[in-house]
């Protein structure tokens, strides 16, 4: 039986939608997961096939369990992840059990900041950036404000904003007590709007699915709560984004696969705020399908097992997506407003997260984002104005933790 193989998945958005796709294209599906769980809501899964609790960041264990599974008859057509940090160990896995369409060496490369910045420091879109290892000292004479990070931070869990020496020595003192023996990293800050391109490469060739305007609320975290996808970008932008990822795929040697940047345009042109080498999580590949009217994991699993990506749009809409946030904790009693949202004007989909029960917190990352409206407009404006409407009929009700 013809399978692939998950590596992680969360219950919604992009990584969900892969084993929804897979399945539809008639792959038995197996799932590794060391979230006990998702085998407690085994029911809640069923485009999983196969749910296997193991240790995800031991690789000899799920080499075991691979063994296990071509024993018993299934035919391993390829390894993969949508999850942070997980895209890398199923490439090397893919490498050993099935035929890899991809570069493991790309994508290391890619999820690791501290190897990106250091690889593209000689690029005018790579931001000014220093690297300070455990025990250094800080050097003096610092222009603020900065950027302080982990290099290994997904999700927004540890980018850290210095205003002054002070609050960069707390980032510090912060991020060496939650990280032992890790290096840190500091970057210029970056102003200007933020973008975020969709890509696929297929044979050497970059494409670009998608450019998103993307809304910025700044918390304790920068924190994204609206995405805008442009259905024609200005034809400056479209030229300098499309130059900027030719320059990345061209020096990551990258043949095929699928990666999403985000970048600031500032007066001195774009610069390159992260690679990620996956689609988007969260909504995104909704978004995608709303806009342009195609699956983009369906497609990116098509490039893993070496088949053409079929990415010509089968329609063009403006799109918008809001998500929404909580701006204090407590444990959730109910939601209202759900129904609301969905009946509100051009909404395509109403997404929200929690279960009663749940703790509820202001966002330290993309994760405690709790729900999201899409919403089409005739224009972007449009889009947003509907998105942004509905939106805000959904409350969450707390009880004080």
């Amino acid at each position: 039986m013809k399978t692939i193989i998950f590596i992680g998945t969360n219950k919604s958005g992009s990584s969900r939608e892969a084993t929804r796709a897979a399945e539809k294209m008639g792959f038995f599906t197996v799932l590794f997961t060391n979230n006990e769980k998702q085998l407690q809501q085994r029911r809640a899964y069923p485009d999983i096939h196969k749910m296997i609790l193991v240790d995800t960041s031991k690789i000899e264990d799920m080499k075991d369990e691979i063994y296990k599974l071509t024993k018993s008859g299934l035919e391993i057509k390829t390894i993969v992840s949508f999850v942070d940090p997980y895209v890398h160990i199923a490439s090397i896995l893919c490498d050993e059990f099935c035929d890899n369409y991809t570069s493991s060496t790309a994508i290391e490369m890619m999820e690791d900041k501290e190897k990106t910045r250091n690889y593209l420091k000689n690029q005018s879109y790579s931001p000014k950036f220093f690297l300070i290892k455990p025990h250094e000292s800080i050097p003096t004479n610092l222009e603020f404000p900065l950027i302080v990070k982990s290099p290994k931070s997904t999700g927004s869990k540890d980018v850290l904003l210095a205003k002054d020496s002070s609050q960069l020595n707390d980032h510090l003192r912060y991020l060496r007590n939650k990280n032992l023996g890790e290096t840190i990293m500091i970057e210029e800050y970056i102003d200007g709007p933020q973008y975020l391109v969709e890509a696929i490469v297929y044979k050497r060739q970059p494409h670009v699915i998608g450019i998103v305007e993307q809304e910025i609320t700044q918390g304790k975290r920068f924190i994204i709560t609206g995405y805008g996808v442009l259905v024609k970008a200005p034809s400056d932008i479209q030229a300098g984004l499309e130059e900027v990822l030719q320059s990345i795929v061209t020096i990551f040697n990258i043949e095929n696969g699928a990666l999403h940047l985000e970048l600031r345009l500032t007066k001195n042109g774009w610069k390159l705020i992260e690679i990620n080498p996956r689609i988007s999580g969260g909504a995104m590949n909704n978004m995608i399908f709303a806009a342009f009217g195609f699956n983009l994991v369906e497609e990116t699993l098509k490039l893993l097992l070496g088949e053409p990506p079929n990415i010509q749009p089968r329609h063009k809409k403006f799109v918008y997506t809001k998500y929404v946030i909580v701006e204090s904790k407590g444990i959730l009693e109910r939601v209202i407003g759900r129904t609301r949202a969905s009946k509100s004007p051009g909404v395509v989909d109403v997404y929200v997260k929690p279960r009663r029960g749940t703790l509820l917190t202001p966002p330290l990352s993309m994760g405690h984002r709790y729900a999201y409206v899409i919403a089409e407009g005739t224009t972007l404006s449009e889009a947003k104005q509907n998105a942004v409407n509905a939106a805000r009929e959904i409350k969450f009700i707390l009880k004080v933790a």
